[in-house]
């Protein structure tokens, strides 16, 4: 086997497109994590201010698994264009319409955003159980930081 290459099935993940111009995801590049998202409606969105858009597309993520919904890097660096909920989280049991919430950062320039257009990505990660057991003092982590937070690592 190649290497890099994996003899694991690929994760099936039933899916619905809701309206005639809605796309399946879809991947750029062969081995690239994230499924294109793309927009079903056109939209403006002025400095500053945001606005839910519409994929057209349900998932049926399987159990044990959750799909981040994260900025496109392209429209982030050229346009100022992200995610106001980065990264955007659907649960396994969500059936309704993946649905985009875009925010414009830049301080000057109109978005527009056009039916067909790429606008953010879905990641399927593991999503694993967890029985969370309450005790008096936890263990040191494995750095030894204990409860160093923000900027503790230094520059």
């Amino acid at each position: 086997m190649a290497r890099g290459m994996s003899s694991e099935e690929p994760l099936r993940v039933a899916f619905r497109l809701l309206v005639p111009e809605a796309r399946a995801p879809e991947r750029a590049h062969a081995g690239d994590a994230g499924y294109d998202l793309r927009a079903v409606e056109g939209t403006e969105l002025p400095p500053g201010r945001r606005a839910v858009v519409r994929t057209g597309v349900s998932v049926a993520i399987p159990a044990g698994y959750a799909g981040l919904v994260l900025p496109r890097s392209g429209l982030a660096v050229r346009h100022g264009i992200s995610l106001v909920n980065t990264p955007g989280l659907i649960d396994s049991g969500y059936r309704g319409e993946i649905q985009v919430p875009l925010i414009n950062h830049d301080r000057e320039e109109t978005f527009l955003v056009e039916p067909g257009m790429r606008i953010a990505q879905l990641v399927l990660v593991r999503a694993a159980g967890a029985a969370f057991v309450e005790v008096e003092l936890l263990e040191d982590g494995t750095d030894g930081r204990r409860e160093g937070g923000f900027g503790s690592s230094g520059r």
